[in-house]
């Protein structure tokens, strides 16, 4: 199935690695303009050296004003990925009001502050565009030490529940992915010890961890005309973890 995005604009948050830059780098083959936004100015100069048609953006989308500011700088967007995240697993009842604050600032605030522009912005311009949410399935099933990591991801999803009913009308379509442990630099915090990681991997039906590839290929979905009658789901990349 092919899938072009051909004269296309999509911003991509958290873009300099892991699964954002999976996703840039497969919108831009599929004939994307990228804009990558990271708060990491070194990974997103990598990724502009692989490829120098993907333009880049620092930004710490914890600051709202400033994100505010530089989101609206950028123009308008057909599409947005809000991939940028982060996790801090602490058992429950270590769980401190600075993690929970760090974790929700990244993980839901800049979600909405970088919605509410490029969604605006659409509309204004009378784009009927798409964006994707990457969540997780933490959102749906409890993980040990991760309560406020799944706490946040619930809300992603909410929000996005929230946003695909309210942009509906303007044509924006609003979906979030919910993938298993992917293992990028961000998953090794809770899933590089062995003995953690197979106990997982058991509750697996298909018996292993996802793929950055494999999250990629949905959101590209999710992006395209393919899905068009396709909003406000939440959709599972996780081998039956949540059938079980």
């Amino acid at each position: 199935m092919e899938i072009s995005f051909k004269s296309k604009r999509i911003l991509v948050t958290g873009a300099g690695k892991g699964i954002g830059r999976g996703i840039a780098i497969e919108l831009w083959r599929a004939g994307a303009n990228i804009v990558a936004l990271s708060k990491t100015r070194s990974h997103l100069e990598s990724l502009q050296q692989e490829y120098p048609s993907i333009d880049i953006v620092d930004v710490d989308i914890a600051d709202w004003e400033k994100t505010r500011r530089v989101v609206e700088s950028l123009g308008t967007f057909d599409a947005l990925v809000n991939n940028a995240a982060i996790a801090i697993c602490e058992p429950f009842l270590n769980a401190s009001v600075s993690s929970y604050d760090k974790t929700f600032d990244i993980n839901v605030k800049a979600v909405l502050n970088i919605s509410q522009v490029v969604a605006r912005n659409m509309i204004d311009n009378k784009v009927q565009g798409a964006i994707v949410n990457i969540s997780s399935q933490a959102s749906k099933a409890a993980l040990k030490d991760h309560a406020i990591y799944s706490a946040s991801k619930a809300a992603l999803d909410g929000l996005t529940r929230a946003m695909a009913l309210e942009l509906g009308p303007h044509g924006i379509r609003v979906n979030a992915v919910n993938p298993t442990v992917i293992m990028t630099e961000m998953a090794k915090v809770g899933w590089s010890e062995p003995a953690r990681a197979n106990e997982m991997k058991a509750k697996i039906p298909l018996g292993r961890f996802g793929e950055v590839s494999e999250v990629v290929n949905a959101v590209v979905f999710l992006l395209s005309e393919r899905s068009s009658m396709i909003t406000g789901v939440e959709l599972p990349i996780d081998g039956g973890f949540l059938a079980t």
